[in-house]
C-alpha cells in the first residue's frame, strides 16, 4: 500500500469516530409551558388541567332587625301557657305543698253511731306524733269549740243530742309541724260507755264528719 492510500484510510477512520462521538450527545427538546386557566369564582366548570372546586361558602341570610322572625318549634295553635289547667286547692297549706307529707287529705266521713241518751261525750287526742295539731268542732253547723289543741291525752266536750241526726264536724285548723292533722276521736254515751272510736287524717281546712242518731 502506498502512502496515499494509507493516508486516506487513516482519514476515514478518524472521520467515522468523530461522527459517532457527536451522535452520543443527547438531544434536548424545548419545554412547552401552557398558560393556566383561572377558576371561575362562581363555581362553573371550566376546561383545563386545573381541578375545579366549587365555593363552599354560602351567602348568609339577611336579618331584618325591624321585623324579627323568631324560630318556632311548634305551631302557634299548639302553644299553651305553663301551668294551664293546674288547679290548687286553697285549703292546702304551704307546709303540705312544700315541706309536708306531699299528699292532700280531703274531707273524711267517719260514719254514724246511735245513742238515745241525753248527751254524748266527744273526746280527741293526737294519735301520732304530738306536733301542735289544732281543730275546730261544729255541732249541727254551730261552733262549740273554736280552737282545741290536740295533745297525747284525751280532751273533749259534751254534746246535747236532739232527736234525729246530729252532725259533728272536726275542722283541721293546721297540720302541726308534720302533715297531716292526725287525731283519734272517741264517743261515750251519757252512762260513760264507749260507743264509737275512729281516726282521721286531714289537711288544713279539711273536715271530718260524724253523725250521731237519736231515736
Amino acid at each position: 500500500m502506498n502512502k496515499t492510500n494509507l493516508l486516506l484510510v487513516i482519514l476515514c477512520v478518524l472521520g467515522f469516530g468523530w461522527v459517532n462521538a457527536q451522535s452520543d450527545i443527547p438531544t434536548q427538546k424545548p419545554l412547552k409551558v401552557e398558560a393556566v386557566k383561572i377558576e371561575d369564582p362562581k363555581g362553573k366548570t371550566t376546561s383545563g388541567p386545573v381541578l375545579n372546586i366549587p365555593s363552599v361558602i354560602k351567602e348568609q341570610p339577611k336579618l331584618d332587625y325591624k321585623n324579627p322572625n323568631p324560630v318556632k318549634m311548634v305551631p302557634d295553635e299548639e302553644l299553651v301557657q305553663a301551668g294551664t289547667g293546674l288547679k290548687i286547692d286553697p285549703r292546702i297549706g304551704p307546709g303540705e305543698r312544700l315541706g309536708g307529707s306531699g299528699q292532700y287529705f280531703a274531707d273524711q266521713y267517719l260514719g254514724d253511731v246511735k245513742s238515745n241518751g241525753k248527751y254524748v261525750g266527744i273526746v280527741c287526742r293526737d294519735h301520732e306524733y304530738v306536733d301542735g295539731d289544732r281543730v275546730k268542732i261544729y255541732v249541727n253547723d254551730m261552733v262549740v269549740e273554736h280552737n282545741m289543741l290536740l295533745t297525747g291525752a284525751f280532751k273533749g266536750i259534751n254534746v246535747d243530742l236532739q232527736p234525729g241526726f246530729n252532725k259533728l264536724e272536726f275542722e283541721a285548723l293546721n297540720h302541726g309541724s308534720s302533715a297531716p292533722n292526725t287525731a283519734q276521736v272517741d264517743v261515750y254515751d251519757d252512762t260513760g260507755q264507749l260507743i264509737y272510736s275512729n281516726k282521721w287524717l286531714l289537711s288544713s281546712g279539711s273536715k271530718a264528719t260524724l253523725i250521731v242518731t237519736k231515736d
